[in-house]
């Protein structure tokens, strides 16, 4: 500094003193919502899997309880869309598939295969937008070895 100038003064007006790193902070707020969204994406994709799998137990349960075929058939739909509904699904979405190529007999296997699409990007309190993937579940049992009313006897070696 010369002699005989006085030392600068601090002037709110310009940018000395400045840190910097600002501009961090947007990039840190889209690194937070981004990571948000992927969260509640992953609990969607969660979610809509425990309620295949509860849509798929409970349509193989009521099937291998019921006393006829088409009340099988009947009642596992219903109980299937019963569990979904039960978890804050829309049954409408749920797609089932029963196996029952073996017949409805005593011992005879069924599998019962429960489908759930998930969109792309899910968002709470808002819904799900885009086409994502489908969430699958598959429930096997076998029909009552000891229900009455049935033909045959109980082979289930």
């Amino acid at each position: 500094m010369k002699p005989g100038r006085a030392p600068p003064r601090f002037d709110r007006r310009d940018d000395r003193g400045q840190v910097a790193g600002l501009e961090a902070l947007p990039f840190g707020v889209l690194i937070f919502v981004v990571g948000t969204l992927l969260v509640a994406n992953a609990w969607a994709v969660v979610d809509a899997k425990l309620a295949v799998v509860a849509a798929a137990r409970e349509g193989a349960r009521t099937y291998v309880e019921a006393p006829d075929l088409e009340t099988a058939r009947l009642g596992a739909h219903q109980a299937a869309q019963e569990a979904v509904s039960g978890h804050g699904r829309s049954p409408e979405r749920l797609d089932l598939e029963i196996d029952d190529r073996a017949g409805f007999a005593r011992c005879t296997p069924i599998e019962v295969t429960a489908r759930y699409p998930v969109p792309a990007l899910t968002l709470p309190w808002i819904g799900g937008f885009g086409e994502g993937f489908t969430v699958r579940a598959t429930h096997a049992e076998l029909v009552d070895p000891f229900r009455n009313g049935l033909e045959g006897a109980a082979r289930c070696g």
